[in-house]
């Protein structure tokens, strides 16, 4: 547990949000009445945990504040993986199944997100250690801190709800006798009684995943290497080794099997339908891969101690044995972490998550004039101002007409068409912040809004200035000047930014990241502005991401970002 608080606390204040956590934060700092009007819309899903977080940020609304929960859950999580290993084989493969869970860079990556997710695998370990106690003590009572935990869990988010078909798998492999079948069927029938309102609500709130894709044999792969200490090489191939061994460790194996490919396998067949899987969904199903290797472990280190040296049996009992073998599994743990280093620290940074909203607020701010209007495109991209509204104070938002918190919505309710327009036809000047796709003339938009925004500009203005902070993305994140066109210029489509009258210059480089699309993450709000022409990226490309049932903007939101060293797979978010 020690060693989990230490990494997930080490470079906690990044210095910048990204979309799932600016919509945590800025929902959570709601009133109640608020955030309950929202969840009749949007993320009710969510809702148990907007509530919680509501109560955590009272105390002191900050960035650090806003991801200790996650920390706190994630050494929780550790804590109860490592007491599940002792229950199941022994103290030392429950030290080893703990530290491999800490070690494991997906683990640090979501102790330091400022979502659920961390939270929904403490309740999950913690509902697993309580169905092998009322196994054991097979009495009725044994079942309903059980039954509490997991009603918790899946209302804290639905999608845990696949943990209940891992549980009787399990057992299923330990051929229990009726009475404990009776008793864990009345607790998950429980269960699905109390979850069955929030299942029902987020059915018609089901567009907030429309981003997703059925998942196809890469996805498998994928969260294999995620749930590994190390993606790929020595380490991964040697976890996949030690899971094999401990396939023979029978007790252990009917707990971690289940736990491992039942919630995951479920979700995956469901999304072949209808999609619904993403990797940090099922990252409470990570416990069950750190318990099966820290079984084929202990089983190893038990047969080293079988080994018969000039005639002499060495026993796993001795003293020196047991602290050359001990030695050898600290070792190995170490060398692990310290392999994955790289990865730990580009996750520490603002840079390398989906987006950086802190680094939209600051070019913002040194750009835009007290008074100047500005335009979001798409509307998403409002969430920028939401979460660092110092950049945004001075400036109007010419397209908003009601507030994200006086409207029940994430975002806030923009004018119709005909008012966008009138109010765009009284300007001569607006700052357009939008994703460059959003105004490509050739996408094909369905919302009417946004295409007149993207119509409007086009038709009317022409670019003068444009500025972008150099970074590793897919998708840039623009800041552009429009002015007026003059009488008799005809439209020529996306104009090229022309040099300001002041001298500045445009600055483009590579582009912030932003909630919505699959991209790669944002510099800190620190870093110059490179000039260049639009529409040339500068930067490197884009790290592979991995890691999720309602993150709006999560229309391809977050996604798993990892560093070379993680496993590489492409997104969503």
């Amino acid at each position: 547990m020690a060693l989990m608080l230490t990494i997930g606390l080490w470079g906690l204040d990044r210095g910048g949000m990204w979309g799932d956590e600016s919509v945590t934060f800025q929902v959570a700092q709601r009133t109640v009445p608020q955030i309950w009007r929202l969840l009749h819309d949007v993320d009710a899903v969510h809702g148990l945990y907007y509530l919680f977080m509501h109560a955590v940020l009272t105390v002191h609304p900050s960035e650090v504040v806003l991801r200790l929960p996650s920390v706190c859950a994630a050494t929780a999580t550790a804590g109860l993986v490592a007491a599940l290993g002792v229950r199941l084989a022994g103290p030392r493969v429950g030290l080893c199944a703990g530290a491999l869970y800490a070690i494991t860079p997906m683990t640090g990556h979501y102790a330091q997100e400022g979502r659920s997710y961390a939270l929904v695998a403490a309740g999950v370990a913690g509902a697993t250690l309580l169905l092998v106690r009322a196994v054991d003590a097979g009495g009725a009572r044994a079942w309903w801190p059980y039954g509490t935990v997991v009603t918790l869990t899946c209302v804290l988010h639905e999608l845990a709800v696949p943990v209940l078909g891992a549980h009787a798998v399990t057992l299923a492999l330990l051929r229990v006798p009726g009475r404990v079948w009776s008793g864990w069927g009345r607790a998950a029938g429980a269960v699905a009684l109390l979850v069955l309102p929030l299942v029902w609500v987020s059915q018609g709130q089901a567009g907030q995943v429309a981003w997703l894709v059925p998942p196809g044999w890469d996805r498998v792969e994928r969260l294999a290497r995620n749930f590994s200490p190390g993606p790929a090489g020595p380490v991964f191939w040697g976890t996949l080794l030690l899971m094999a061994v401990g396939l023979r460790e029978r007790r252990t194996a009917a707990v971690a099997v289940p736990l491992l490919l039942v919630p995951p396998g479920i979700l995956m067949t469901v999304s072949q339908v209808r999609p619904l899987y993403h990797d940090r969904y099922v990252l409470y199903a990570l416990a069950g891969a750190s318990l099966l290797v820290a079984a084929g472990a202990g089983r190893v280190a038990r047969a080293l101690g079988r080994v018969r040296f000039d005639g002499r049996r060495m026993r796993v009992g001795g003293r020196r044995v047991r602290a050359l073998l001990g030695a050898t599994g600290v070792l190995a743990l170490t060398v692990t972490f310290l392999n994955q280093l790289p990865v730990y620290r580009q996750d520490r940074s603002a840079a390398h998550r989906p987006d950086n909203l802190a680094g939209v607020s600051a070019l913002a701010v040194r750009q835009m004039r007290p008074g100047d209007p500005v335009l979001f495109v798409p509307s998403v991209g409002r969430l920028a101002a939401l979460a660092y509204p110092k950049g945004f104070q001075r400036v109007r938002d010419i397209a908003l007409r009601e507030t994200a918190p006086r409207s029940g919505t994430l975002w806030g309710r923009e004018a119709t068409p005909g008012e966008l327009r009138r109010r765009l036809a009284s300007v001569d000047r607006v700052w357009v912040v939008a994703e460059r796709s959003a105004l490509d003339p050739r996408r094909s938009l369905s919302d009417p809004v946004e295409r007149t925004k993207r119509d409007v500009l086009a038709e009317e203005f022409t670019v003068r200035e444009e500025h972008v902070r150099e970074e590793r993305t897919r998708d840039d994140v623009l800041l552009r000047l429009y002015v007026r066109r003059p009488p008799g210029d005809p439209p020529t489509g996306d104009d090229p930014p022309r040099e300001p009258a002041d001298g500045r210059s445009p600055g483009v480089s590579a582009g912030v990241p932003w909630p919505g699309v699959p991209r790669a993450g944002d510099e800190s709000p620190r870093e110059p502005l490179e000039r260049r022409s639009p529409g040339v990226s500068a930067g490197s490309p884009a790290r592979a991401p991995v890691l999720g049932v309602a993150d709006r903007r999560d229309s391809p939101s977050p996604r798993f970002r990892h560093a070379p060293g993680f496993c590489a797979p492409r997104p969503v978010t």
